[in-house]
């Protein structure tokens, strides 16, 4: 009789690479707050990373192929008042981010295609609702221009972007700090961690609890939790002798969980990421080197350890690019922008396969760019699954109409509600500032022709 030994999994010999030094994004002073958010957001087209800045706050935002040694004087997005927490792109919209900052103000901001041409300070929209720092933003998978911010004040506001206005005001539900939110798939839930050692599942719209969970890790140290397949929920936080755990729980049955593991002594906070289409999770901590991936399934111990990626240096923050901007074609089935002290850092995540055509069961069908619901419908109760594309031929074509109506129709609404069109193209900026600097030189030759004529 043949006994099983080793679980077959075809993610069983994932392994992690650094890419080569001229493909890093070199010189970039990475932001020293400590505070426990991503510092990096990626998609397609750029990548976004907050920075040290001198009076007031500010991230960079470079296009992917802008490889290399960053100059100084690179432009920076620099429009708040205080150290920027949080930034992330849009989902719907790859041209558009939002950053939350010290200064309690959320900003959404446009970048042009190319990448900034000079500092960018005013934003498309400016959200103010909190009265504390903003730490925590996450836009909404499949809504289009709905924002959740959750500040330090314990309240999480849900925003219609494109009016400019608050809409849902969650304030009596936390007592404490918020240490993370996440959206489930369809965004029809909330999933909140927070310093009064409690998981709750809200409902989004009414503000409600429908499942709450105390002490899923009886560390005091920060919990952080994400929705992962069949709306089960992983966490990962601390043991009460600091021993860094990582646990599944069934929200409809929230008194024992499925599994907890121990992991380590380190004292970093592990950041979570979930791919749903492999159901495989990657944890990277906080001042770790390393990245730790796990596969999720339906059978015991239903999160089972698959490897890890380790390197010399520690990451001071992390970006995960979405699925459609991977490279189909290497069987890259994540990557991962490592922050270090100076620099930004892709990792990639492989499968290894003799061939290099389409891998399907690498690649089922994803999610794509395009929003399933407008704000105005999500609000008032329609939940719809998201938009799913194929990643056989790429994603790129099938974008590019669409994109350009979503920045119309973001601007549109914005100037609307705004009263007048705001000037967030880099480039038109810079020409107008070219014209007064011109105007002003010739004023100013004027006035020496006409003082030279009167000493005549």
């Amino acid at each position: 009789m043949s006994r099983k030994v080793v679980r077959s999994s075809k993610f069983r010999h994932v392994f992690g690479q650094a890419v080569k030094a001229d493909q890093c994004y070199d010189d970039i002073r990475i932001s020293t707050m400590t505070w426990d958010s991503n510092f990096c957001t990626v998609n397609p087209k750029f990548v976004a990373m907050i920075v040290d800045a001198s009076g007031g706050g500010a991230f960079m935002v470079l296009p992917l192929n802008k490889t290399g040694r960053i100059d100084m004087s690179y432009p920076t997005v620099c429009g708040h008042t205080g150290p920027v927490l949080d930034i992330e792109f849009c989902p719907h919209n790859d041209n558009i981010i939002a950053s939350g900052s010290e200064d309690c103000s959320v900003m959404i901001w446009e970048i042009p295609d190319g990448g900034l041409i000079s500092p960018l300070t005013e934003p498309v929209v400016k959200l103010e609702g909190h009265c504390k720092r903003v730490g925590i933003l996450s836009w909404h998978p499949t809504a289009h221009n709905v924002l959740l911010s959750a500040g330090s004040d314990n309240v999480v506001i849900l925003w219609n972007v494109a009016r400019g206005e608050e809409v849902v005001r969650i304030d009596n539900v936390h007592p404490d700090l918020i240490y993370s939110t996440c959206w489930n798939r369809d965004g029809s839930r909330i999933l909140t961690s927070c310093k009064d050692k409690k998981l709750r599942v809200l409902d989004p719209r009414k503000g409600t609890v429908l499942f709450e969970k105390d002490k899923p890790h009886e560390g005091s140290r920060p919990v952080r939790a994400v929705f992962v397949s069949d709306g089960k929920i992983l966490s990962t936080g601390f043991s009460r002798m600091s021993e860094r755990q990582v646990a599944l729980w069934d929200p409809t049955n929230f008194g024992e969980p499925l599994t907890l593991q121990e992991l380590d002594t380190s004292s970093g906070v592990l950041l979570p990421f979930f791919d749903p289409d492999t159901g495989i999770i990657y944890l990277c901590g906080k001042g770790d080197s390393s990245i730790r991936y796990f596969e999720v399934t339906d059978e015991a111990p239903y999160v089972h350890y698959l490897s890890m990626y380790s390197s010399k240096e520690s990451q001071k923050g992390m970006g995960y690019m979405p699925k459609r901007g991977l490279e189909v074609n290497k069987c890259e089935i994540a990557r991962f922008y490592k922050l270090h002290e100076r620099k930004c850092e892709p990792i990639v995540m492989t499968v290894p396969r003799k061939s290099d055509l389409f891998q399907e069961d690498l690649y089922p069908d994803t999610v794509g760019p395009e929003p399933s619901v407008q704000a105005d419908e999500w609000f008032n109760g329609k939940d719809a699954p998201p938009v799913l594309i194929s990643l056989k031929d790429g994603f790129v074509a099938t974008t590019k109409a669409k994109e350009f109506k979503v920045h119309k129709s973001l601007l549109k609404t914005t100037s609307a509600s705004a009263g007048t069109q705001p000037d967030s193209s880099g480039e038109v900026h810079s020409l107008k500032k070219e014209v007064q600097d011109l105007k002003a030189a010739l004023e100013e030759l004027t006035k020496r022709v006409k003082e030279l004529e009167t000493k005549d």
